[in-house]
């Protein structure tokens, strides 16, 4: 019951927040108004007992995602552009792009359908066994940890290698490419 009214409050709160978003024309408190968001997100995962995803929400997504913005405004202007006239043409490529996506699900199994192929597998076996074989009451997190253990680990080796990817490419931006340019210039002289 406490569950319901804490996942209610911070949903409010969500939706301030991205109504915020769209309103606010200073980049900056967008980048820091997102990270708020992520983190709203990541506690509602927490309070549904989802500590994994709540976690990886949190790094990725008040974390890194707010890190990269920051650095790319650190490139940029720092208030939006005023937007472009109405165009139809790109509404258009969105609307069939996004029907003939519909259209490509008609064709699955129905959400929830306990005969999808899916769910003849393994499925079975962790929704049974997994409380008394790892403990935690959420079955996504002891799969995780427990279950699928290497493929998470793989995952968090993706992540930082994507990430230390990124910071090597925007760590060397113009302008202190610029001042190593003139330290150098300065030492042969």
């Amino acid at each position: 019951m406490i569950d319901d009214v804490i996942i209610h409050v911070l949903l409010v709160f969500m939706v301030l927040t991205a109504l915020a978003l769209v309103k606010i024309r200073n980049l900056f408190a967008v980048v820091m108004l997102s990270g708020i968001y992520s983190l709203l997100g990541a506690l509602i995962y927490v309070v549904m007992d989802a500590v994994d995803v709540a976690f990886t929400e949190a790094a990725v997504g008040a974390g890194i995602a707010t890190v990269l913005m920051l650095a790319t405004l650190a490139l940029t202007t720092s208030e939006e552009k005023r937007h472009k006239p109405f165009r139809t043409m790109p509404l258009l490529i969105v609307l069939v792009t996004g029907g003939i996506l519909i259209y490509g699900t008609l064709d699955m199994p129905r959400y929830g359908d306990a005969n999808a192929p899916i769910h003849n597998h393994v499925g079975g076996y962790y929704i049974e066994k997994s409380g008394e074989e790892v403990g935690p009451p959420n079955i996504v997190t002891s799969v995780l940890a427990s279950y699928r253990g290497f493929d998470t680990l793989g995952e968090v080796f993706v992540v930082f290698t994507a990430a230390t990817g990124v910071l090597a490419i925007i760590g060397r931006t113009p302008a202190r490419r610029r001042r190593e340019d003139e330290v150098a210039e300065e030492d042969q002289a």
